[in-house]
């Protein structure tokens, strides 16, 4: 008998096996179900420490190609030594310096909501308006003030004052575990990678090396960037507000670092941010807000990107927004942060090894 028709004869005595055990066949189907939903449930309540790992594996690796520079002239331990140790002292500084300050920005702000409201009325592009645009806005402003009014907005706030403290206590917990295993991660980088090499059989190790190497190199070459060009966005945002006079500069600051790490579109989505906060001051401060940091992302996007992207692998713009989406939807703003190195090295997969072997193809 030869391989094909045993296994045929396999087959036949499956189905036939099937047919006369029909009890069977659904006891091993509920079985899989049943491993599927246990699989999913034990998924599920370990998806916090999920998330940690891969915070500390992409934090790892964007900290790399500063470590390996470092490593040519003095050994790895000291080089991560070094490198973590400025970043404990950027955290405190942080920490002592600015966190006081948008903290108290904050209750500044929302000190200042109600009499904002109240003295739109009274204002110069108010009186502007046509009947039924000041119809629309005196609408929203009794709506806000009916809502800042309420006891029950009130209770809520104290409510969120409180969650905010337990979630900041959360967060400096989740930050001790994510420290502890970036730095383990940073140290064994090297390991890992020379167990993933050993995988792959012996013949394509070489390439996979090479192919894994710039993946990592991207992935580091994006995070990196992406967080000097929200620290550049943050400093020109602070500078803006101190020179037009703009209250908040700090908070806003903080708020701009954050959006703008949103590849691409988070300069434009804090430039509408910007200039409606910046319009309860002044709607001439917010004129020139906007023209000022419009004036900006021109510079960052044509002097500065091509300068500090130079290694990332250049994504199109709708994939970078789908990858956004996606991202945020899955894993929230760490979705949203990962999705452009993600998207980076799917890409180049796609570049490097699915297009070559369709190509061969003929």
């Amino acid at each position: 008998m030869t391989i094909p028709e045993a296994a045929e004869s396999v087959a036949r005595t499956r189905r036939r096996t099937a047919i006369d055990h029909p009890l069977a066949l659904g006891f091993v189907g509920a079985l899989g179900v049943l491993g599927a939903l246990v699989l999913g449930a034990a998924l599920g309540s370990i998806s916090t420490i999920l998330v940690y790992i891969v915070l500390a594996m992409f934090l790892a690796v964007a900290l790399d190609p500063i470590v390996l520079r470092m490593e040519r002239r003095i050994p790895r331990g000291a080089a991560i030594a070094i490198v973590f140790g400025a970043f404990a002292l950027l955290v405190v500084a942080f920490g002592v310096f600015v966190l006081p300050l948008v903290i108290g920005q904050v209750v500044e702000l929302v000190e200042a909501i109600p009499p904002w409201l109240s003295d739109i009325p009274e204002s110069d592009w108010y009186r502007g308006l046509s009947e039924h645009a000041r119809a629309g806005v005196d609408s929203g402003l009794q709506q806000l003030t009916n809502f800042f009014g309420d006891p029950d907005t009130v209770l809520a706030l104290g409510g969120g004052v409180l969650a905010v403290g337990v979630g900041l206590a959360s967060f400096v917990s989740a930050a001790f575990v994510v420290v502890a295993l970036t730095l383990y991660f940073l140290a064994s980088l090297p390991t890992i990678k020379s167990a993933f090499y050993l995988l792959a059989p012996a013949r394509n190790r070489a390439r996979i090396q090479s192919f894994t190497e710039r993946i990592t190199a991207a992935v580091g070459s994006s995070l990196i960037g992406s967080a000097i060009l929200s620290v550049f966005n943050a400093a020109a945002v602070f500078l803006l507000h101190l020179i037009i006079g703009l209250p908040f500069p700090a908070l806003m600051a903080v708020i701009a670092f954050v959006v703008t790490l949103i590849p691409l579109f988070g300069s434009l989505i804090f430039l509408v941010l910007g200039s409606v906060v910046a319009l309860f001051s002044s709607p001439t401060q917010a004129l020139i807000f906007a023209i000022a940091y419009l004036v900006y992302i021109q510079i960052e996007s044509y002097v500065l990107t091509p300068r500090i992207m130079n290694r990332a692998i250049s994504i199109p713009a709708a994939l970078v927004l789908i990858g956004a989406l996606v991202g945020g939807s899955l894993m929230g703003v760490l979705g949203v942060l990962v999705a452009l190195p993600v998207m980076a090295s799917i890409l180049l997969i796609i570049r490097e090894v699915v297009v070559p072997r369709q190509n061969a193809k003929t």
